[in-house]
């Protein structure tokens, strides 16, 4: 298995505490529709990917920002910017000179909310090869029975 060097033995802890709930069973609907809420917009690729970067690069400008997730466009980026500073994952902070110069970082929210995505790291780095030969076998027998 590769290492896990990339994250904090805290991060490593926050996520093994997260994958460990359950959530109750007279869950609140309010509590429920968040969690569908976080999970869909999180899911998306580009909220994740602005999660990680900011993380490992502290607070950045729009085009830096921009530059580190790559394949994004600019209004997708400022999209998900805006849904992340609503849901208070990040905070923006415009500068008061010319050109204006606006950073992102991000906040305790955000930095918790990718400790606890950090379990999807750490299980797929526990399974990659056992999914690998899932996908091999899975191909080897779809591709046989075209």
């Amino acid at each position: 298995m590769q290492a896990l060097s990339q994250f904090t033995d805290e991060e490593i802890a926050d996520a093994k505490f997260y994958a460990a709930q359950t959530p109750p069973s007279d869950l609140d609907p309010k509590i429920e529709g968040l969690v569908k809420e976080l999970i869909g917009r999180v899911a998306d690729k580009w909220t994740l990917l602005i999660l990680e970067v900011l993380e490992e690069k502290g607070e950045l400008r729009f085009t830096r920002l921009a530059e580190s997730v790559h394949g994004i466009s600019q209004k997708m980026l400022t999209q998900t910017l805006r849904q992340m500073e609503r849901d208070g994952l990040i905070t923006r902070t415009v500068h008061p000179v010319v050109p204006p110069r606006v950073e992102y970082k991000l906040t305790h929210l955000g930095l918790s909310l990718g400790a606890a995505f950090c379990g999807v790291w750490v299980w797929a780095a526990r399974n990659l090869e056992q999914v690998e030969r899932a996908r091999g076998e899975f191909d080897g027998r779809v591709s046989v029975a075209a």
